[in-house]
């Protein structure tokens, strides 16, 4: 059952809002994946703020004309399954993730700052840490010196107390 007119510019319209904001595109070919596979899927996605859907490849290359995700265009062919995200990591994360487990699944293509990835491309960029773990390791980084200061006067306060202990 094709959708209407109105319906196809609604679709082309919704995910130009997506890709507006969005700084990744990942793409991954979905054939002969469960229902039950995509909902856990689709979960994952909506966890880390991803938008992912199944849509139809000619609206899509619509919606990214004009953009500088329109490289991609190209890639787009057969049943494809699409992660948009305004974190640089997390679409191509969630597809390399749910990909690993699951052999159906196979990444295709995807394009971050303006440049086409392969399938290698995409895995990598899904390697790399994502925010909130990188703010972490910089908040660590941030708090050594003050907690080995810390440590330091603790360590000194211990010695006077006993030295003034033992005179």
């Amino acid at each position: 059952m094709g959708l209407n007119l109105d319906e196809k510019k609604a679709v082309v319209a919704e995910v130009v809002a997506q890709v507006a904001n969005a700084q990744t595109i990942a793409v991954a070919e979905y054939r002969g994946v469960g229902v039950d596979a995509l909902t856990v899927l689709r979960a994952k996605a909506r966890a880390s703020g991803v938008y992912l859907r199944v849509l139809k490849n000619t609206l899509v290359r619509r919606a990214l004309a004009d953009t500088p995700f329109a490289g991609l265009a190209d890639q787009l062919t057969g049943p494809l399954i699409y992660s948009i995200s305004v974190d640089p990591v997390a679409a191509a994360k969630v597809l390399d993730d749910f990909a690993k487990g699951n052999d159906k699944l196979v990444l295709r293509a995807g394009s971050y700052a303006g440049k086409v990835l392969d399938k290698a491309g995409v895995q990598a960029l899904a390697s790399i840490p994502g925010r909130e773990e990188l703010l972490a390791r910089l908040l660590g980084v941030m708090q050594a010196p003050v907690s080995g200061f810390a440590g330091a006067l603790a360590a000194l306060a211990k010695k006077r107390e006993e030295a003034a202990a033992a005179a």
